[in-house]
């Protein structure tokens, strides 16, 4: 007899999925699978882990959530530890699963990854919808492999679409049975419960915090405070969520409009909708470019002249570079799992420009630490500011006292995050690592 699963990945959620809408409206049973890949908790060539501290609390919290749901229709979630393409093969084999449903994000890993499966299991079905995009490939006016080569130019093809967005579907009323019983591996998430943090995952608190936000006066100046670098008022902090799939942007999406619809229109309401559209440009970007996401030369083939220096990256990362607005930012980030979207533009633009490190070691520590993680949104933007991406004008270097005058200019920011303890230099020595001089060597001294 053969069975369906459902693969869960960045879809932790019930209401506005049709992936598990298909799932519904064809299964009599079905079993849900998450799958831990032992490898995301382990550094690799990036000196970084794919799934950090707070991403993996965040996740726990989430599957929690999630299971909680299932069980009011009788259903659970099977979580393996285990490497995906062994934990595929041996379900398939051992419970005959002949279809899966899955979500097709834009995480090219996985998109790899059932494409292996497929060559070795090609009569299992495997049945993939958008859940994470405003719009479906056939709603878009190009092939996702003839994506505009800017945001702008994204921007104005699809605002000027007669295609509407398509309404958020509803939770289910029913899901059929399962079949698979795994035991989920609780010790694994529990041990990584240690440090505070601002966000907790799950849908419901997702929609929570959704409907205040929306409910209130804050989006209506949201243009003006969104580059804020450290007040949780002052943007939508929604990406969390966004990022794992809590919620989907189609319901963002109409959170927007029905709170135009109760307090007005303005600039800053757009504005928070020009947002997620600048996220399903990037979602669409590594639909069209697939590994040249994590490639050095980025898109364009162009190499940037920067390197590797272990101790610059170091010292980025833990906050003690001779940057303060920099360290403020790096210290908020390994606190709390977040950072802010200006703080993350200076971070990055630091380490590019300033400490001429490999724009991919900063992508890669950013996976680990973001809560709000998202494999396009953050590689591309990345790519953005490396001068390797989607900017026609080039990389983009930002004047980090410029930003400090404008964005912390009474330095509470810095003093807060104690930003303003980090080193004098950025190198102890210099670039065949010879000591560096110190400056009050005696005269005459070698």
């Amino acid at each position: 007899m053969s069975t369906a699963i459902y693969w869960l990945s960045k879809d932790f959620r019930l209401e506005d999925n049709l992936s598990l809408h298909r799932a519904i409206g064809s299964e009599t049973e079905l079993s849900f699978v998450y799958c831990l890949d032992p490898k995301d908790l382990t550094p690799h060539n990036f000196y970084s882990k794919s799934l950090g501290e707070f991403r993996l609390r965040f996740l726990s919290e989430t599957l929690l959530d999630l299971q909680a749901q299932l069980r009011t229709f009788g259903q659970h979630i099977n979580v393996v530890y285990a490497p995906p393409i062994d934990t595929l093969d041996r379900l398939t084999k051992r419970h005959n699963i002949t279809r899966i449903y899955r979500s097709n994000n834009a995480d090219w890993n996985e998109r790899a990854l059932f494409k292996r499966f497929k060559e070795s299991h090609p009569k299992v079905d495997v049945i993939c919808s958008q859940t994470s995009t405003l719009f479906e490939t056939a709603d878009l006016p190009f092939e996702p492999e003839d994506l505009p080569k800017t945001f702008t130019l994204f921007r104005k093809r699809m605002e000027t679409l007669p295609v509407l967005i398509r309404q958020p579907l509803p939770y289910p009323t029913h899901l059929p049975n399962h079949v698979l019983d795994i035991e989920w591996p609780q010790s694994l998430f529990d041990k990584h419960r240690r440090k505070g943090s601002l966000f907790r995952g799950g849908s419901a608190e997702a929609s929570k915090h959704m409907k205040a936000y929306f409910s209130g006066d804050l989006p209506q100046t949201y243009k003006e405070t969104r580059n804020n670098l450290d007040t949780w008022e002052d943007s939508t902090k929604l990406s969390a969520w966004l990022a794992n799939g809590c919620i989907s942007p189609r319901q963002v999406w109409y959170s927007i409009l029905d709170h135009e619809h109760d307090k007005g229109e303005n600039e800053s309401t757009y504005w928070i909708k020009f947002e997620l559209l600048w996220r399903e440009y990037f979602q669409w970007y590594a639909y069209a470019y697939g590994s040249q996401l994590f490639r050095f030369d980025g898109i364009n083939g162009k190499k940037p002249m920067t390197s590797f220096y272990s101790e610059r990256f170091k010292r980025w990362t833990s906050g003690n570079t001779s940057f303060p607005i920099v360290n403020a930012c790096m210290k908020q980030l390994n606190e709390t799992g977040y950072m802010s979207n200006r703080g993350r533009q200076l971070a990055a633009s630091c380490l590019i420009h300033e400490l001429q490190v490999d724009w991919r070691y900063g992508a890669a520590y950013f996976e680990q630490q973001l809560i709000d993680y998202d494999v396009a949104s953050n590689w591309g933007n990345w790519q953005y500011l490396a001068g390797v991406g989607a900017d026609p004008r080039g990389s983009r270097r930002f004047n980090l006292q410029k930003q400090t005058e404008t964005y912390d200019p009474n330095g509470e920011f810095i003093a807060r995050w104690k930003g303003e303890s980090g080193a004098t230099s950025n190198d102890s020595v210099d670039a065949a690592d010879w000591p560096i001089m110190p400056t009050d060597t005696p005269k005459g001294a070698q």
